[in-house]
């Protein structure tokens, strides 16, 4: 077994990630999560400063699985030759794997963090700031020669692309309704495919 500690990290930024998207951040105490994460203070303040230490390691951690699955659509678009068929692609990857999205989490950290004023002006708002950024530009690069004459603000419309995960995580905690994220991407995959047969 490691000694290096990389377990007790881990185990704690797992019930953390957990208990702050089912509870908020503020709502969310440390004693709370050691308990959870069957650890000591001692571990726990090892590994983190701070409660708002805690927020940045589990927010670095989300931003690096997000990017990774912005990879994996970007891969199942490059499979395809055709630009609009690659857009069609990207967001059928996404559509496609609804179910599990909603199975894995009932929400999204990064509107967990957010909602926190404290937050908002440091490096955690930057480094959701820079996932967001990442994700609108791989979205335009595939907008692009697909719609190459069209006088929509594609920035805008990889952006929609981007909130509509965050609204289908919301439309699901409202309804208790499991399909909504690939309801919601379904629609989404719809409404472009219409907008690229024009």
């Amino acid at each position: 077994m490691p000694r290096d500690g990389t377990i007790t990290r881990e185990r704690i930024l797992d019930v953390a990630e957990r208990l702050v998207i089912e509870q908020g951040f503020s709502a969310t105490p440390l004693d709370q999560v050691i308990a959870e994460a069957a650890t000591s203070k001692g571990a726990f303040f090892h590994h983190f400063d701070s409660k708002v230490d805690l927020a940045r390691a589990l927010v670095a951690r989300y931003v690096e699985a997000d990017l990774a699955q912005l990879e994996f659509g970007l891969a199942a678009a490059a499979a395809v030759d055709d630009p609009k068929g690659r857009v069609v692609a990207f967001l059928r990857h996404f559509e496609d794997q609804g179910d599990e999205m909603i199975a894995v989490q009932s929400g999204c950290l990064y509107a967990s963090v957010l909602a926190e004023q404290d937050l908002l002006r440091g490096e955690v708002r930057h480094l959701v700031e820079q996932a967001a950024v990442a994700w609108r530009r791989a979205i335009v690069d595939l907008l692009r020669p697909a719609l190459p004459a069209s006088a929509l603000d594609l920035d805008a419309l990889a952006d929609h692309v981007y909130v509509t995960f965050e609204g289908a995580f919301l439309l699901y905690r409202t309804t208790e309704d499991a399909s909504a994220m690939r309801a919601q991407l379904q629609v989404l995959r719809q409404l472009v495919e219409h907008l690229l047969s024009d």
